[in-house]
């Protein structure tokens, strides 16, 4: 298994980063908590990797950090949530918002994330209840501060880890109402999408 990457970054291109280590160029999916945190191309980059082998491709998934990809590691072994999923709830909640969400069974906060329905939310909170009761203090997830984002930022990322390009969602986001919510908000810009 690849579980780290250490080279240099030649490309990024939302969700997707090509990294050169050694000669050879890795194309790894990042959730966009990670790629707003990459360095510019050519620089120095670093990234905690999981490989996910299938008949047809291998897959390297990228975070900037270990905690990070401990939530990920978790999310891929519940039944029904897959690697898009778990790089959409990374690209929506910090590690410590969501081992917060879990611990304290918030569906509400969960539902946030695209693609998350409130069955799938209700699966993660029962499969995923005690299992990080060591990974606050062990990770240090309990002491570290949520990144906070204004709404628009949050709408962005969680549009581009949906699919769509990033013209395609400043597009969708250009006229929404001052203060929206995250979830307001992103159902406006769903219905911008849908008019285009």
């Amino acid at each position: 298994m690849i579980g780290r990457l250490n080279g240099h970054l030649l490309e990024k291109t939302a969700p997707w980063v090509v990294i050169d280590c050694a000669g050879v160029g890795y194309e790894v999916q990042v959730p966009m908590s990670t790629f707003f945190h990459l360095p510019e191309c050519g620089q120095p980059c670093m990234l905690h990797t999981h490989q996910v082998i299938r008949e047809d491709a291998h897959l390297l998934y990228g975070f900037s950090t270990g905690q990070e990809r401990s939530v990920f590691r978790s999310l891929i072994k519940v039944n029904g949530v897959g690697p898009k999923i778990a790089l959409a709830v990374l690209s929506t909640l910090s590690p410590n918002e969501f081992l917060l969400a879990i611990q304290s069974q918030e569906t509400v906060r969960l539902v946030q994330v695209p693609g998350i329905g409130k069955k799938v939310a209700e699966r993660l909170l029962v499969e995923l209840k005690g299992q990080f009761s060591g990974l606050g203090n062990a990770a240090g997830l309990a002491n570290t501060q949520p990144h906070v984002l204004n709404p628009s930022d949050e709408i962005s990322q969680a549009l581009v880890a949906l699919g769509y390009s990033e013209k395609e969602t400043q597009a969708a986001c250009k006229n929404l109402p001052q203060g929206s919510t995250v979830t307001d908000g992103l159902k406006l810009a769903l219905k911008n999408l849908a008019k285009s």
